[in-house]
């Protein structure tokens, strides 16, 4: 018989939150909403990692959150977005991780994506993580101590987590430009092994780092401009500046990927082309000796130079000077 899992294992961290300062104590997510209710001050925000849709119901019972977004919340695997549920906002934000590899030319993944859920109410923020990329203890460690911001209210949580989301695609971006840098001069070395196919990876990568940003432009703009959040609509905006800075470098990585895919084809066309007139030419030198040796193979009674004592080695000679010559010629025109 199953054992039924407590909610607290998929809790992370439960605190209550007043004047910015965090209560002592450990909390319970339905004693720490009494706590804040009870007291008509502060909030909660309690943190979950990868709850399953049991264990999140009886969260979402002390909050009242919406049985849509509990189930996306669940089930992970959405795009980056913001929804409002009666008085509860729903956002959804997608985390991405930088693979460390030697070479862009030989790893098969350099972006690993995950996912963060937040619901915002007056008095609480529940998040809901996927992917073990996207902690938020240090993020939760430095809001306290910085109790100003905290004093700010759940919103202040949700522009951190927007923040923290935001610095990790310039970071991923940055590492992607070195890659691409580093590709760029690996394809355009002579004799360069870099096929189209791993730039075709590189572009999936790009892919889906592009999906995790341009869907988000929308909600942080709607969050810069929403009347409910003025506190923090300064912060949502400066968030909103630096996603557009990502969003517009992760076009150009898509563009440039695609001029260095030309490149590549091109590259191979060419290689292709050297290699058929280097074929070409051997077999051309080697046709000569072929031909000469196949017409005194032929059973003639009269041959050309049969019975000449100096015959078989005037022959030799003049096989090898027409293909030493052939030679030269072909090498000049840089065929060989």
């Amino acid at each position: 018989m199953a054992v039924p899992v407590p909610v607290s294992a998929y809790v992370v961290d439960c605190a209550v939150y007043v004047g910015g300062e965090r209560l002592p104590g450990r909390w319970s997510h339905d004693a720490a909403i009494e706590e804040v209710r009870r007291r008509g001050d502060g909030f909660v925000w309690v943190g979950l990692y990868e709850p399953d849709l049991e264990h999140m119901q009886v969260v979402a019972e002390t909050f009242d959150l919406h049985p849509l977004a509990v189930e996306d919340a669940v089930c992970a695997h959405q795009r980056p977005k913001l929804e409002r549920y009666d008085h509860t906002l729903f956002m959804v934000l997608k985390t991405v991780h930088y693979v460390a590899h030697e070479s862009p030319a030989t790893t098969n993944e350099i972006v690993e994506t995950g996912e963060i859920m937040a619901f915002l109410g007056t008095d609480f923020i529940v998040t809901v993580r996927h992917g073990s990329h996207s902690g938020l203890h240090e993020l939760r460690r430095g809001l306290e101590g910085r109790p100003e911001r905290l004093a700010l209210g759940p919103a202040a949580v949700l522009h951190a987590i927007a923040d923290q989301v935001v610095d990790s695609y310039l970071a991923v971006t940055e590492a992607f430009g070195q890659d691409i840098e580093q590709m760029e001069s690996v394809i355009f070395e002579p004799r360069s092994e870099v096929g189209a196919e791993q730039i075709y990876m590189m572009k999936r990568e790009i892919l889906e780092l592009r999906n995790a940003v341009s869907p988000l432009v929308t909600p942080l703009r709607r969050l810069a401009e929403a009347d409910g959040l003025k506190q923090v609509r300064p912060y949502f905006q400066d968030v909103d500046d630096h996603l557009t800075a990502v969003s517009e470098r992760v076009t150009a990585f898509d563009e440039l990927l695609t001029s260095l895919v030309n490149a590549a084809l091109a590259k191979i066309s060419l290689q292709q082309n050297t290699d058929m007139r280097k074929i070409s030419a051997w077999v051309a030198i080697i046709a000569v000796p072929t031909m000469v040796f196949g017409l005194y193979g032929m059973n003639f009674d009269f041959m050309p130079e049969t019975h000449w004592q100096f015959s078989y080695p005037a022959v030799i000679l003049l096989v090898l000077a027409a293909c030493f010559l052939l030679y030269r010629v072909f090498k000049r025109n840089q065929w060989l």
